[in-house]
This record gives C-alpha cells, sequence and structure tokens, in this order.
C-alpha cells in the first residue's frame, strides 16, 4: 500500500517523444536527399551524405532533451551531432545551421576536440565554456571520457535554459557552456559523413526567459530546397556536377536552370565568390519560367520561397 500510495504521489513525467519511432512525422530535411534520413528499426538513421540535417517543425527555447544515439563504422572518424537553437536555413556557404552543437563523435581524439561530449558554437553563434579551452575558443572539452564506442548505445540529456546548456553522457553531467546566443531556435539531427542511429528522443519544454529579439533563431518563412545535395533531380545544365551539397560548372558549362518553371516567389542561393568566399543572394523571382544560374562559380544552399505561402 506504501509503495502504491508513492506512485501516485509522484510528479507525472510531462516528457513527450519528438520522434514516433515510425515516421519523420514532426522533422524537416534541409539540404539533404530522400533517402539521407530515414526510419529503421524504430530509430532515425542517417547516411551522413550528403552535408545537412533534420530540424524540428517548430522552434524551441528552455528545455530538457534525451536521446540515445550510436555509430555503426568500426574504425575511423565517425561524425554528427545535435543543433540547438539553430536557424532553418544552413549558414552562409554551409551545409550546417548557426547554432550551439552537441558533438556525436566516434573514434576522435585531438588537444582541441573530443569523441566525449563537447559543446560548442558554430557559424555565428556564440557560447562562453564552462571551462576555458586550451586553445581559447568556444568549445566546452568534457570533464571526462564517458561515450562508448561504435555499435554501442550512448544516452544524452539536454538542459538548455536561459542560454545555457549542459550536456550528461551515459548519466553523468560532463560538458556546459552559457551566454549562449540564439538561445531560442531548432533543433536538428546533423548529416556528416557516416551513419548514425538516434532513438527514444524525448523532450520536457521548461517556462520561457524571454529572450531579447537578437537572441533569437530565424523562423521559417516558407522556404524550400531546390536541391538534394546529391543529384541533379529537379535541375538541368550540362557540365554541372553534385557533390555533397555543392554545384559545380565544368569548363564550357552551360547555365543551370530549374528542369521546370517555377511561380512567382523568392530564390535564396550561395554563390562561392572565389578570394572573397562565400555569398548569399536573394531574389524576388517574378513566376512563369525556370530559375537560372550562370556557370561562373559553384553554388549551393538553393531554396524557393512561393509568394503567398
Amino acid at each position: 500500500m506504501l509503495a502504491l500510495a508513492l506512485l501516485l504521489a509522484a510528479p507525472a513525467d510531462d516528457f513527450r517523444p519528438l520522434f514516433d519511432g515510425a515516421t519523420l512525422a514532426g522533422w524537416v530535411p534541409v539540404n539533404v536527399a530522400p533517402t539521407t534520413f530515414a526510419v529503421r528499426d524504430g530509430c532515425i538513421v542517417t547516411t551522413g551524405l550528403p552535408t545537412g540535417y533534420l530540424r524540428t517543425d517548430k522552434p524551441y527555447e528552455n528545455f530538457v532533451l534525451e536521446f540515445e544515439w550510436k555509430h555503426t563504422r568500426p574504425a575511423g572518424m565517425a561524425n554528427s551531432g545535435l543543433f540547438v537553437w539553430g536557424d532553418p536555413l544552413p549558414a552562409v556557404g554551409t551545409g550546417y545551421t548557426r547554432s550551439i552543437e552537441v558533438q556525436v563523435l566516434n573514434n576522435y581524439e585531438a588537444d582541441w576536440a573530443t569523441s566525449h561530449g563537447d559543446l560548442f558554437s558554430i557559424w555565428g553563434a556564440r557560447c562562453k565554456p564552462d571551462r576555458p579551452h586550451p586553445k581559447g575558443i568556444e568549445r566546452c572539452l568534457p570533464s571526462e571520457r564517458r561515450v562508448k564506442g561504435p555499435g554501442y548505445w550512448n544516452h544524452y540529456r539536454v538542459t538548455a535554459n536561459d542560454g545555457v546548456l549542459k550536456l550528461a553522457v551515459n548519466g553523468k553531467e560532463v560538458s556546459g557552456v552559457s551566454g549562449c546566443s540564439p538561445r531560442t531556435g531548432y533543433l536538428a539531427l546533423e548529416s556528416e559523413g557516416s551513419e548514425c542511429w538516434f532513438r527514444n528522443i524525448r523532450i520536457q519544454e521548461l517556462p520561457t526567459t524571454n529572450p531579447k529579439a537578437e537572441d533569437r533563431a530565424g523562423e521559417w518563412q516558407g522556404h524550400k530546397s531546390l536541391f538534394d545535395g546529391l543529384t541533379l533531380t529537379g535541375l538541368s545544365g550540362d557540365g554541372w556536377t553534385a557533390s555533397d551539397g555543392v554545384l559545380k560548372p565544368a569548363k564550357g558549362a552551360g547555365p543551370l536552370t530549374t528542369a521546370a518553371p517555377l511561380p512567382a516567389g523568392e530564390l535564396v542561393f550561395d554563390t562561392d565568390r572565389g578570394k572573397d568566399g562565400w555569398q548569399r543572394t536573394v531574389v524576388q523571382f517574378a513566376g512563369g519560367k525556370a530559375a537560372e544560374w550562370p556557370a561562373g562559380a559553384a553554388v549551393r544552399n538553393l531554396f524557393f520561397k512561393e509568394a503567398g505561402k
């Protein structure tokens, strides 16, 4: 009777699943092929190709997130990650989003990074590591090596509150960062070169701490990808090749176009300007014809938003 009374008095578990175990409902692929993320044996599995991510369909601010992951590559570096508080579109010139990354890695050790739960800012995000990094970068190295190797499941518990992020690896907190910006945005699973499995993804949302506008990630405005990162599907261009998220023209190539006309809307794309680096262009497209990119430079991150949607 006492055990029953204690059970009835215990607080309700207000975690809810972010993955239903059968479909990718609630998740949005960004800059990846239809096969990059799939459901297999009750898990979300990424092939790692191309570089990109699978984000939640809504942003989150303060929360506790739990999930399990494993890499399957037996030898050599196996890489993936969780992006926290990310933008819906990738940062300029890359397949990744501005965010705080929770490292999901096997088979890598160096003086600046580990395979055991590093936390760090990427692509314009900011944070302060709990322990100063030996090279002065915005990266918290874990206090203890707790990640299991390839083929074994690891449990992560990510606690995010008011710009502070803490990571517990297999039951013990090992990493932390604070002063994060953004501190509200999308969560995303990363595709980065190797197969990785995720399961038992669940979240408990915490009360808002009212972040300032400058500490909020962007919100999705309706842009959808025109490029799957691996093939010319939906595109047309003699002399163009696709590889890991980048479209490159050969010498003498013609223009790259969409295979079909587009309606009126907004085009977003990045162009490689050589020594000036990658630059983003936003064009208001009149519609009624195919979109076209000249053959003078590589392009990536092709997105389109139909007018009125």
